[in-house]
């Protein structure tokens, strides 16, 4: 491990830059600089040489030529144990590089934005990149730093080596440097080709207890560079390590969560609702849910969409759960969860929940992969289509809307039952839609759950009558649906002949 004597920094994120470059002067280390880079730490009171100096050629082309110079690449690439590299710096005038913190203009941000192709592509970096793959490609002698991430660690070791980095950190900042370097290019790539190339450069950030077998490994992963958001911007606050499946029902918990504006309690089982309830307190909102399928509630994962209290929390520390996810709790209600030391209790943002998503989908399947945009919204609820002579009633028009909402995150063939404030019985995942609906009336039924009077949402359209049929024996008066089918006028025929109110949406939200 040699010292190091000269470092080149130019950055366009400048976040922990001055703490950064006065370690590194007070060690005597000389700082070549560009541009803002320069302004910042001569402000700062920190002597530098700027690259024009270094390289003796002025920056051109308003800034897109100024780092692509010989005096650079050669001092950053030049290997210290090889003597022709060390003939070849004098040749050109130049010295060893050891160290360079670069990051990149942002590319991603502008393409995210949705900024002109022109602007884009003056966002798009040369010099950064270049000069990070060059350091990255030597890192036995060159350390590299593409993210003010990188400077905490950097420094830590930095000066308890007195001036000296581990190989082994060498390697780890060239090959995060190479995964931002990828996803930087995948982004700019993704955004010219119109989709046609899609690049994930992902970086693990969680290892899971195991995956969903115990004999399986699992890992978390998020994308290199983007901001952590969803799972990832999760806080536990304690419990045992999360599991893959755990992180699978955490996901679907609160994806349903943000669907619901108001107070809302969900409660998921193995990536599907088994309960969602609505009130005015917390307290009301999971009592309703527990009522849908208190059974497959064992074990299962609660979501919040109000903070916690001491009332909830008594009702919660009951049961036993895998995971609690709530936006913030007060002192005394957290501590109901103490004697409960397995138990996974985390905390999101809730300012975060209810951002618009807008994201694609990207699903592995053997061979590759699978990509579609993301479901967001209900824009049909301000649409629908009364197919029926009846309309639904005011008090029917919300109980079709909360079974509709949950209905979008149950697997297909899917079936809600539901009031104005809670789910009554749930189908999931059957090959036949009149199977669902019987499967959420036996729930209901279970859990001794009137169906009378209540709303019955279906994922996509009847395809015969017999579900229908079946949903109005056990007591449904209205029904939401896509439509759709060749059999749609037997459907409503149907739901004529019965007295049910029934509102076509035009779209659907199937599950596979």
């Amino acid at each position: 491990m040699e010292k190091i004597r000269r470092a080149l920094l130019s950055v366009f994120d400048k976040r922990g830059l001055i703490e950064l470059a006065r370690d590194l002067h007070g060690a005597g280390v000389q700082l070549i600089v560009s541009g803002g880079t320069a302004k910042a730490l001569s402000e700062a009171g920190l002597p530098v040489v700027s690259v024009e100096t270094w390289t003796g050629a002025p920056e051109i082309m308003a800034g897109r030529v100024k780092t692509l110079h010989p005096r650079i690449h050669a001092g950053i690439l030049a290997r210290r144990s090889f003597e022709m590299d060390a003939e070849d710096l004098k040749r050109v005038a130049t010295d060893y590089i050891d160290l360079v913190v670069v990051n990149f203009y942002p590319a991603r941000e502008a393409v995210a934005s949705g900024k002109s192709i022109s602007e884009v592509v003056e966002a798009i970096d040369v010099g950064g990149p270049t000069m990070a793959r060059a350091a990255a490609k030597n890192f036995q002698d060159v350390v590299v730093l593409s993210d003010p991430s990188d400077y905490p660690e950097f420094l830590e070791n930095f000066r308890s080596g007195e001036g000296t980095i581990p190989d082994e950190l060498h390697q780890r900042f060239a090959a995060r440097t190479f995964a931002r370097l990828a996803a930087y290019d995948a982004a700019i790539a993704g955004y010219l080709s119109a989709g046609e190339f899609v690049g994930v450069s992902l970086e693990r950030v969680q290892d899971c207890r195991y995956g969903e077998n115990p004999h399986q490994q699992g890992a978390f992963f998020v994308e290199v560079g983007a901001p952590h958001k969803g799972i990832a911007s999760l806080k536990q606050l304690q419990g045992k390590a999360l599991s893959y499946n755990n992180l699978l029902d955490v996901n679907a918990a609160l994806r349903l969560a943000r669907d619901f504006e108001g107070c809302a309690v969900v409660i998921i089982k193995h990536g599907t609702p088994c309960g969602v309830g609505l009130a005015l307190t917390a307290a009301q909102a999971l009592r309703r849910a527990l009522e849908t399928d208190p059974v497959s509630a064992f074990g299962g994962i609660v979501a919040l969409t109000r903070p916690l209290d001491k009332e909830t929390a008594g009702i919660l520390g009951d049961i036993f759960l895998e995971v609690v996810l709530v936006p913030g709790g007060s002192e005394n209600a957290l501590t109901e969860f103490a004697k409960r030391k397995s138990l996974r209790v985390l905390t999101y943002d809730s300012e975060e929940l209810y951002k618009a998503e807008n994201g694609k989908d990207l699903r592995s399947v053997w061979g590759g992969f699978l990509r579609q945009e993301s479901d967001e919204g209900f824009p049909e609820l301000a649409n629908l289509q009364v197919v029926t002579k009846r309309a639904p009633t005011p008090n029917e028009m919300e109980a079709l809307e909360l079974a509709w909402r949950v209905c979008k995150h149950v697997r297909s063939n899917a079936i809600v039952f539901a009031d104005a404030v809670h789910t009554l019985g749930i189908g999931a995942g059957q090959m036949s839609r009149v199977d669902s609906v019987e499967i959420a009336v036996r729930k209901a039924t279970k859990a001794g759950l009137s169906l009378i009077g209540s709303a019955c949402a279906s994922d996509a359209f009847f395809p015969f009558r017999d579900g229908l049929d079946a949903a109005a024996r056990a007591g449904a008066t209205a029904v939401i649906q896509p439509g759709g089918s060749v059999r749609d006028s037997e459907v409503i025929e149907a739901a004529n002949e019965q007295n049910v109110a029934m509102v076509f949406t035009g779209r659907r939200h199937f599950r596979h």
